[in-house]
Formats: structure tokens, sequence, C-alpha cells
């Protein structure tokens, strides 16, 4: 079984959590052309959008993390992730779809100016400002629903914690994680000692010791970021309108398929 993925996004992180947890073996690839929204190859093959995770299981191809989650928990569904009250479910898909759009969108803007250098002076002070005040506000809304529990499930491990874990454990390498000795930080410190994550965030932390080169590759034009629904919703109300027009300017920006690729704007 195929997994195309990059260590650093939180989605593919979620689909890696829960196929190690289940103990499913797996075969990670990072797609040559990921990043250039070149419509070619295998992988735009497998993902007209050209987004990971994509997942080829024999002769199933999936995409979007949440089918293939969702895939997983049926195709092996020892041990696990969804409880099985009907409530508790929906408890745990709504917290993987705040998971999934708010809080990844912060991330991801607090990435642009981190490892992008998207902004600098005034402007990177104030989207870093932005997203550490809108994180706070989604740890908050986090903790309420843990509350005092060990998992977001209750007493186990589960679907919410997958969801969850990567998006908070990116905030922490930020330096914007939940202040020490909360009951989110210490769910925190509970889930990354669990040998899933663990060799999960080992992935994204070697991953992320990379990154010093990342803004060469997008600036030559070889990569194109990809601005899309809530990610492109934050960058613009955040202040952040600039960075999407230098980046529609220089051509280092795409938008989401069918769309085509973002041309230099003329002047």
């Amino acid at each position: 079984m195929l997994l195309y993925e990059h260590p650093l996004s939180s989605y593919a992180q979620k689909i890696k959590i829960a196929l190690r947890e289940k103990g499913v073996p797996f075969t990670a690839e990072l797609p040559e052309s990921f990043g250039t929204g070149r419509d070619a190859g295998p992988f735009a093959a497998a993902n007209p959008r050209t987004e990971v995770p994509v997942l080829l299981d024999g002769d199933v191809t999936l995409f979007e993390s949440t089918v293939i989650l969702e895939y997983v928990e049926e195709r092996w569904p020892e041990p696990p992730l969804l409880p099985a009250e009907p409530a508790a479910r929906a408890f745990a898909r709504l917290t993987e779809e705040v998971c999934d759009t708010q809080y990844e969108a912060v991330n991801w803007g607090f990435g642009e100016v981190l490892w992008f250098r998207r902004a600098t002076g005034d402007l990177a002070a104030h989207l870093r400002a932005q997203a550490a005040a809108q994180t706070a506000v989604l740890q908050g809304w986090l903790s309420e629903r843990l509350g005092a529990a060990a998992w977001f499930g209750g007493a186990g491990f589960g679907w919410a914690d997958a969801a969850a874990a990567p998006m908070v454990n990116r905030s922490v390498h930020y330096g914007l994680g939940p202040a020490p000795g909360t009951p989110l930080a210490r769910w925190h410190a509970r889930v990354s000692a669990r040998p899933a994550v663990a060799a999960t965030f080992a992935e994204f932390d070697a991953a992320a010791a990379r990154m010093a080169e990342a803004p060469d590759l997008y600036t030559s034009g070889g990569r194109r970021r990809e601005y899309r629904d809530h990610r492109l919703d934050w960058m613009i109300r955040s202040g952040g309108i600039e960075v999407v027009l230098a980046g529609l300017h220089d051509g280092n920006v795409r938008f989401s398929w069918p769309a085509p690729l973002a041309e230099p704007v003329p002047g």
C-alpha cells in the first residue's frame, strides 16, 4: 500500500498516525512533482488536486484526508478510532473538522512567514501576532472539548486525537504550544509518547529541520504554494493581502484545481 505524503502535512500525519495505530504497513512516498502544480505523472493521475495525502490500496485510489481516514477505519476496524455512540462519533468528527479547517489555516499562515518568508518587517510581525492570538483561541476551544479526560474520546485514544495531534504539535514547534501544566499540554505530552505518534512526529521534525532551503524553491518559481479556501481566507482576513498579490505577481502561488496555475501579473 502506497501513501503519497509530505512529512510536514498535518493531513498526511493524521493518516500515518491512524495506520500505525492499527498496525497497517504502508510505504510513504513524497511525490517528485509535489508543490509544482504539474498535472502530469502518477501523483496527478491519482489526485487531480495534486495535494497530499493520497492512498493507493490495490485498485483503490483515494484523496482527501477525511475520506481516507473513513476508509482506513472501515477497512481495518481494529482497534477502532471512532467510538460506538452516534453522539460521540459526531463529536470526534466535529473536532477533526475544526482542526482541518480553522486550525490548519493558522498553522499554514504562520509557516508562510516562518518557513517561506512571504512577509518581512511590520507585516511579518503583524501576521505572527495574528497567528499567535488565533492559535490561543483554537487551543482554548480544544481544551474545553478535552475537559478533564485523558483523550478527546474519553478513556482511550481515538479519531479526534489523531486529528488534533499534528495541529497542536506544529504549534509547539512554532513556540505557540499550550501553556505548561495545562490539560492540553499534558495531553500533548501523552499523545507524543504513543509509538505511532512519536514516529510521525520524528518525521515531521526531520523535515522541519530542512526548511531553511524552502524559500529558494518558491522564489525561483520551481514550486508554487497552494492558496486555497480556508488558507486564502486566513491570509486575507489576517491582513496579508499583500502576500497574495506578491505571490500572484511573482507566479509562485497557485489556486485549487481546476483553476490554472497563477501567471505573473504584468507590471
